[in-house]
Order: C-alpha cells, then structure tokens, then sequence
C-alpha cells in the first residue's frame, strides 16, 4: 500500500468518483450472470497515477456516506489520494457498467449516474476558497459538468475560486454525449467553463462539439493537430499547452501516438505498437496524469509528451480504470516496447 502524503497536495481534481462493474470473460451485457467490480471516474484516474508517480494530489467529491462508498474511497487512498476534502450526502454512489469489445466490436458503456450525491451538487456544498488555498493546479474534465446543472454550477464555481487563487487550471474535453441530459447543450457550457484553461487535454471530436472547429479529414493527423491548436488558441487565449493521443489499428495491432503544443511550438510522438488490448478505458486518463507529470516537473516538452503517451500505451495492459504503474515501468516500456521477457 502507498504511503499518504499529508503535505498540501499540489493538485487538487474534481469530479466523480463511480463504482464500475465490468462483464466477465469478455462476455456482453445479454449474457452476463455476474460482474467484475472496479473504481474509477476520470479525474480520479488522474489522481491515482500522479500520485503513484510522487505528485501529491487531492481528489474532492460528493459521495454517499454508506459502504459501497467508504470500499472506493479505501481503493483510492491506497494510492495515496489525498480524500481530505470530499464532502458527504446524497444516497447514491454513481455507477457504470460496461461491456468489453474486441478486435470486430466496440466496447460499450452504460451509465447510472443520475439522482448520484455528485449529480446532486449545489453551488455552497464545497468550500473552494479554502481548499484551493495554496494549490498549484487544478484538474477538471468535461465529465465533470456533464451530469447535471448543479455539478456545471458546481464547476464553474471551483474555476472561479481557481482563478481568484492563481491556480494553474488543467481541462481535459471529455466529451461523452449520452451524459448531457439535463437540457443544455455542451456549447452552451462549456467554453466558459475552459475559458482560463492554461494546460489542455482535447481530441478533435470534442473541439467540434464544444467550439465548431473542423480540420482538413484528408490532412496528416499532425497536421489536423496543428489546425486545431490554432483554432483553440484563438478561442482560449490563456491556453499554454494542449494535448492529444491518437489511435489507429492495422488488423488487431493499435497504434498509439500523442502531439503537444507548448507555448506556440509543436512536438510529436512515433506509434507504440499494442498487439493486444486488455482494458482502454482509463488510457486517456493516464495520458493526461503523464502529461501533468512532466509540466509539473518542468521536463523538457518532447519529454512531456512521449512520457504521456507512454502512461496512456502501458495503462491499456491493466485491468480497471487506474494505471496501476511506476515511473521506472513507464521508462522501460518507452525504451523497450512491448516485450514477452519476465521480469526477475
């Protein structure tokens, strides 16, 4: 079990923190007679492996005072995520069921999420004055505001006490359409919600949805990049770096990439080849935690981006939402890829 690091954390995270139950041996939601049951939410995904990387960081949430909810909370200070700060109401733990694909079907998730003590929120349940106080970064994901009205007013608060503070705000897009239910649509949320965004997660999916940006289809995926930093950067004018990981597959072989734009200058990854998939969800996650790893650490940013993508590679060989991984693994892996080779 981790160490908890009492210190002040550098980072604190916001969103919600949900028990997954997976179908088992690769079976579909039709034929499943019993589930595999995980932890996870995104930006608690973030939390996990920046504080198993040694970046002290803080999860806050709403969440029920019962078992269901005390058993994710023991998982997540295992890590050694800092839970001082999450508030307690409400009935409900939020839950996700998901169903694993394959290299002919996708994978496929459902949600539980609504009537959630997250979903619930109102603006006043969680003193962002004083728990941002002395924090360095705050991470948010459009998950986050998704769910429900109170959790976007909830949001928006957080960001305005970040702001006020002179906390450096990290945004991940997280678009997931079958979320928004609650009669707004994402572009009426969420640009002024990532307006003081400085460090950017996005993929170009969630660029359209949330700003209309559109990029050349027929251009190289580093160029559709370069198109979509410059429109964002003409739409979030505080934005210092922005992010992407990218997937193709050739048979059953994916390929994984990432770009980064830092202060104005772009940088690139080659494909880590993944001959096999045990669990992508949670990879983007990793991807984000990796990325806020090295900008923490002032790496160099061709060193930023190749450590990210490789926590969002080495993450998909792991069951369940969590990089249960270690820097030195993370290193080795970038070095040597996939190996067969048993360590000992």
């Amino acid at each position: 079990m981790a160490t908890v690091n009492t210190n002040k954390p550098q980072l604190i995270a916001f969103g919600e923190l949900m028990l997954r139950l997976q179908c088992n041996a690769g079976k579909r939601f039709l034929q499943s007679t019993s589930y595999d049951t995980y932890y996870g939410g995104a930006e608690a995904n973030v939390c996990v492996l920046l504080s198993r990387l040694g970046v002290n960081a803080d999860f806050v949430t709403r969440m029920p005072a019962n078992d269901i909810a005390l058993a994710a909370l023991q998982q997540l200070r295992s890590h050694a995520v800092g839970a001082e700060n999450i508030v307690y109401g409400g009935d409900k733990l939020g839950i996700y069921f998901t169903e694993a694909g394959n290299a002919m079907r996708s994978s496929r998730v459902i949600y539980d999420r609504a009537g959630s003590s997250y979903a619930t929120l109102q603006p006043g349940m969680i003193d962002w004055k004083n728990i941002l106080k002395g924090v360095q970064y705050f991470h948010w994901s459009g998950i986050a505001a998704a769910v429900s009205q109170g959790a976007a007013d909830v949001c928006a608060e957080a960001l305005q006490a970040a702001h006020e503070n002179g906390v450096t705000i990290s945004a991940d897009f997280n678009h997931r359409s079958t979320l928004w239910k609650y009669g707004k649509q994402p572009n009426e949320i969420m640009p002024g919600l990532l307006q003081n965004s400085e460090i950017v997660v996005a993929d170009l999916d969630a660029a359209f949805v949330y700003y209309g940006i559109t990029t050349d289809k027929q251009a190289s995926t580093q160029e559709q990049f370069k198109q979509c930093a410059a429109a964002l950067l003409q739409k979030m004018p505080r934005m210092q770096s922005l992010a992407m990981s990218f997937r193709r597959a050739t048979g059953l072989t994916h390929h994984y990439s990432g770009a980064l734009m830092y202060k104005g200058q772009y940088y690139f990854t080659d494909d880590f080849q993944l001959p096999f998939i045990t669990d992508q969800i949670g990879s983007g996650d990793a991807f984000t935690a990796g990325m806020l790893y090295g900008i923490i650490h002032s790496l160099d940013p061709q060193t930023i981006i190749t450590f990210a993508t490789g926590c969002g590679a080495l993450k998909q060989s792991i069951a369940g939402d969590w990089a249960i991984i270690t820097k030195e693994e993370v290193e080795q892996f970038i070095q040597n890829g996939t190996s067969g080779r048993i360590i000992r």
